[in-house]
């Protein structure tokens, strides 16, 4: 859960560092890579919910039924 939420920490300053960028230079690659960078942090926390779901009720439960 550490990992998690220093994940999220850095990805929310990434955020906060490219919309400041495109405020001052009115860039539209910063918008572009924000954007790309909440798609990858979107699918990365899917991933490891359904990792967390896997372990949580699907090993569980094999090992209940063994």
């Amino acid at each position: 859960m550490l990992i998690l939420r220093l994940f999220i920490v850095l990805v929310a300053l990434l955020l906060i560092l490219s919309g400041a960028m495109y405020l001052f230079t009115r860039n539209p690659r910063y918008m572009e890579f924000a954007w790309q960078t909440v798609r990858f942090s979107v699918l990365l926390l899917l991933v490891f919910g359904l990792l967390f779901l896997l372990e949580r009720y699907v090993l569980v439960g094999w090992l209940a039924i063994l």
